[in-house]
């Protein structure tokens, strides 16, 4: 069994908008590529009734996120095995207080704008954002079913926090969250997870010249039997 997060970062210079949105797009497929070992065809990809992608007959999972000038996809290989992965590139933001007040969970919320910690609200805004939409493409599901995902943060009211999945799982669950921060102003927010029993860390690949270097945040673990439940603190 394999865990792999294959990253891909483009130039600064290359197009905006629409067709930068194309390059990425076909970068993401690029790096699923150079991941799988082989170059894949419309035909290799399929889609589930949520239009969630897939390998049809292959025991193994991928889920691709772009964002800013990064292509992110993880994949796994083993029976039974599923991920999803979210990229985010952090922007200044003036709404980040009423999303949040929407979509997230009371504890994130209070995590979020406690002021505590070396990290910015913006910062940690975006470590709850990934985790989230990484769980949500593991599902299957979309941004607008973030309200419905089960809080990461968990705290004593005395301002001690600690990451969480809170919620039962019947099967084990494994996230992974990282920051990528370069030189050059370039800051992202990295989140995949793993559904299913796997003892190694996910293996980051590069496929570009340059890259950012990464940093380890949290590894948060949800478990059936509670003793096996890793709650990282913060």
């Amino acid at each position: 069994m394999s865990f792999y997060i294959g990253l891909s970062l483009l130039s600064n210079n290359e197009p905006k908008g629409k067709l930068q949105s194309g390059l990425l797009s076909a970068e993401s497929r690029r790096v699923l590529s150079l991941l799988e070992g082989r170059p894949l065809k419309e035909n290799d990809i399929a889609r589930d009734k949520s239009g969630r992608p897939f390998f049809p007959g292959n025991f193994g999972d991928f889920s691709i996120s772009p964002s800013g000038t990064m292509a992110a996809v993880s994949m796994v290989k083993g029976e039974t095995l599923h991920t999803g992965c979210d990229i985010q590139i952090v922007r200044p933001s003036l709404s980040i207080r009423e999303i949040a007040g929407k979509v997230f969970a009371v504890p994130e919320q209070r995590y979020i704008f406690s002021g505590s910690g070396r990290q910015s609200e913006e910062n940690r805004f975006f470590e709850i954002w990934t985790l989230k939409e990484c769980y949500l493409k593991l599902r299957g599901l979309s941004v607008f079913d973030m309200a419905s995902v089960p809080s990461f943060i968990q705290g004593d009211g005395s301002g001690n926090w600690h990451f969480a999945f809170d919620e039962a799982v019947s099967s084990p669950l494994s996230f992974y969250l990282y920051e990528l921060a370069g030189n050059k102003g370039e800051h992202y927010f990295l989140s995949a997870v793993i559904e299913g029993i796997i003892q190694s860390q996910p293996e980051i690949r590069w496929f570009s010249q340059s890259f950012l270097p990464e940093r380890s945040i949290a590894e948060i673990k949800a478990a059936p039997r509670p003793a096996a439940t890793a709650s990282p603190n913060i």
